[in-house]
């Protein structure tokens, strides 16, 4: 069976989605994101948006090490270090842009999965499980080429006029 935790995550992603998508504070992330100057003379509270940014990750942290806490009936301050990388791995697969100002929710859901499928998989073929690490470095370095390859595509294209 699954755990209760996939519904908490599936509610906390849709209102992340709501919040970035279709919301003005959506808008204010974005350009927070690209560039924070031009967002601070746009009139934007930047301050105020970086701050709500850092509770709002804060708080999904803590949801994390609470589940955690949870599932293992135990809870230990190192548990989570090892899991630095591997957040960084999914939001880099999902297409979140490392420069800022450019990703979505479901990119990152999709990155988390993706990386997931794939982490375990590589226990079930026939590689060496030490070159885990070595394969999921490999996956991060073409998402990060995709990603920068992807960005400059879509700041070149430009739409054909009749």
């Amino acid at each position: 069976m699954f755990q209760v935790t996939i519904f908490w995550w599936i509610g906390i992603a849709a209102i992340y989605t709501f919040i970035l998508h279709f919301s003005p504070a959506g808008n204010w992330i974005f350009a927070l994101g690209g560039d924070k100057v031009g967002a601070r003379n746009a009139g934007i509270p930047t301050d105020k948006i970086t701050v709500s940014l850092f509770v709002a990750s804060s708080v999904s942290a803590s949801f994390v090490g609470v589940s955690q806490a949870i599932l293992f009936n135990s809870a230990q301050v190192s548990s989570g270090s090892s899991f630095i990388f591997n957040s960084i791995i999914s939001v880099v697969v999902g297409g979140v842009l490392l420069t800022g100002g450019y990703g979505s929710i479901v990119g990152v859901v999709m990155g988390t999965i993706t990386f997931a499928i794939v982490n375990q998989g590589i226990y079930f073929t026939s590689f060496d499980a030490n070159l885990a690490s070595l394969i999921i470095g490999v996956l991060m370095l073409l998402a990060v080429l995709l990603n920068n390859t992807f960005r400059t595509m879509a700041l070149s294209y430009s739409s054909k006029k009749k």
